[in-house]
């Protein structure tokens, strides 16, 4: 039983991941596993540029106003004026490229790190150095670029940090700037820089192992949905999913071929009306969940109808199976059985048979017989031999290995059957005209059980099809979207009467055959998944017609 979802967790899951690597933005060059949604580094690179506006506007206001603590600007208002001048021109810059975006995410986040580091490490210097508490705000900075950027590069912009508030208490200490220095403060303020770049390290390591998590996880539903999509694509036995409204959603490629309709049908009416009635009468009464379809191109298809549960709606299934599929399974279960009868009737059979044989030959010998005896000796001695080719027929029916089908370039195959076939039966080529599709077609058949049919099709043809009247013709061809092949004689044709049981085993309407021929090689056929069947033509001659499978279209049987 094969289950389709159409609504499942996985494409739920597909849904809300990023389609591809586009999708993700990986900032840090020294962590090339660590990615950030492209949307949410965007947001998140907006939110810290309207920090830096407000910063800047605070630090101005309180600056310019007086109003604030005196410390703003207190050892050099010059350069206080200057640095807050320039953070105001790198966020409107800064503005301007989130944007346009000239340039990539990655670049922008990190120079507004580099900027934040130089131009607080300025401010702090002229406000009075790290005394002042200015200092501070690198560390929002620093846990800025960690959510921005992340990865090793938190530790990166962490060292440029305590390497800017260093050098600023080095250059403070050499121009006696500051009556005291605060190298303590500067280590302490360091370590703080340090730790909070290792805090988002770790978040983002872990961050980046989810991610590659994900990631697996994301490529093996994919192929998953893959997989499926090609197998329900390839199957032998047809899908369709109706939804409650009773509307086609999904067929596959083999229900649309089954059905001969070139694109997808809206409702089961456009296949069949017969159909639409047996889906609503199943769906009163869901006991009768198969139905045998024939379709006007004499194919027979078994229809079954299941119900698919979802969370949301109910679905159903409807499966189409080719008969020929379903007569290849039946012939093998009746090829296994037929096996251990045939094995009895070797043994009980032809012993006998033989020694009645060989007691016909000698008592033929006996020069004293009358010629009334002589006749019956030959009546007993001819239908030993033909009662002995049945028990053959039967025995090599039965002791038939399991198929070998192979891919057959069917024009370059018959026309070598021809050649061979000539010559075996001692025919002249002048009785057969071979006629060849422009394109070239592949089947997939067992070639010893293709020759053996196309050996009893053209052996009949010639007995009974009168080839002194005119010649046999093989014909091969595409009908119904499959590869055929013709063998029409120049014989009276079955009669009607005789049709319904021209297959049948042991109908035979000549007094030397056997009637297993024709049950053979359907039975051949049908082992290969293709279809004998026998017409008459326009002018009343036989026609035997074989489908076949078309190797460019093997199915996946379930």
């Amino acid at each position: 039983m094969l289950t389709i979802l159409t609504k499942s967790p996985q494409n739920a899951i597909l849904k809300n991941m990023p389609d591809n690597n586009a999708d993700i933005i990986f900032p840090c060059p020294f962590s090339t596993g660590y990615g950030i949604p492209a949307r949410q580094a965007w947001t998140l690179l907006k939110v810290f540029l309207g920090y830096r506006f407000v910063s800047a506007c605070l630090f101005s206001i309180l600056f310019y106003s007086q109003t604030g603590s005196s410390f703003l600007g207190a050892y050099d208002a010059q350069l206080y004026a200057y640095s807050i001048h320039s953070y105001f021109v790198v966020c409107l810059l800064s503005t301007v490229f989130i944007v346009w975006r000239p340039i990539g995410y990655s670049s922008q986040a990190q120079l507004l790190i580099f900027s934040d580091i130089i131009i607080f490490t300025l401010l702090m210097h002229a406000c009075g150095g790290i005394g002042s508490g200015v200092g501070i705000m690198l560390a929002v900075s620093i846990a800025a670029g960690g959510l921005l950027v992340g990865g090793r590069c938190a530790l990166v912009f962490a060292a440029m940090a305590s390497l800017a508030v260093l050098a600023e208490q080095v250059y403070a200490t050499l121009t006696h700037s500051f009556m005291t220095t605060a190298y303590p403060s500067a280590g302490m303020l360091g370590a703080s820089f340090f730790a909070i770049a290792l805090l988002s390290f770790v978040l983002a390591s872990r961050s980046e192992h989810m991610l590659k998590i994900a990631n697996q996880q994301k490529k093996m539903i994919i192929n998953l949905e893959e997989l499926n999509r090609y197998i329900i694509q390839n199957l032998q036995s047809g899908i369709l999913i109706i939804n409650p409204e009773k509307t086609i959603e999904m067929a596959n490629d083999a229900a649309l071929k089954l059905t001969h309709t070139l694109i997808q049908p809206q409702h089961l009416t456009d296949i069949s009306e017969f159909l639409e009635s047996a889906f609503n009468d199943w769906l009163m009464d869901t006991k009768q969940d198969f139905v045998m379809l024939k379709l006007p191109n004499q194919l027979e298809l078994h229809v079954r109808f299941n119900v698919l549960p979802t969370p949301d709606n109910v679905y159903y299934l409807v499966t189409f199976e080719d008969m020929a599929v379903y007569n290849q399974r039946v012939q093998q279960s009746k090829l296994a059985s037929l096996g251990q009868l045939t094995a009895s009737i070797a043994h009980e059979i032809r012993n006998p048979l033989g020694a009645i044989s060989h007691a016909g030959q000698l008592l033929s010998e006996n020069p004293d017989l009358s010629k009334p005896d002589l006749r019956l000796l030959e009546i007993i001695q001819n239908h030993s031999s033909r009662v002995n080719c049945i028990i053959e027929d039967i025995l090599q029916l039965s002791r038939r290995g399991a198929t070998t089908r192979d891919a057959i370039s069917l024009q370059l195959w018959l026309t070598e059957y021809l050649d061979h076939f000539v010559v075996e039966h001692s025919a002249a080529m002048a009785s057969f005209k071979l006629v060849l599709a422009k394109e070239p077609l592949t089947i997939y058949m067992d070639p010893g059980h293709l020759k053996q049919i196309m050996d009893n099709l053209c052996r009949n043809a010639l007995k009974y099809g009168n080839p002194d009247n005119g010649i046999i013709t093989l014909r091969v061809y595409i009908y119904q979207q499959a590869p055929c092949i013709e063998i029409i004689d120049q014989g009276p044709g079955v009669k009607p009467d005789h049709i319904p049981r021209l297959f049948e085993p042991f109908f035979t309407t000549s007094s030397s055959g056997t009637g297993l021929g024709l049950y053979i090689s359907k039975e051949l056929a049908e082992l290969n998944q293709a279809t004998l069947r026998y017409y008459l033509t326009n002018d009343n001659h036989s026609c035997f017609r074989i489908f076949l499978m078309d190797a460019n279209d093997i199915r996946i049987a379930i």
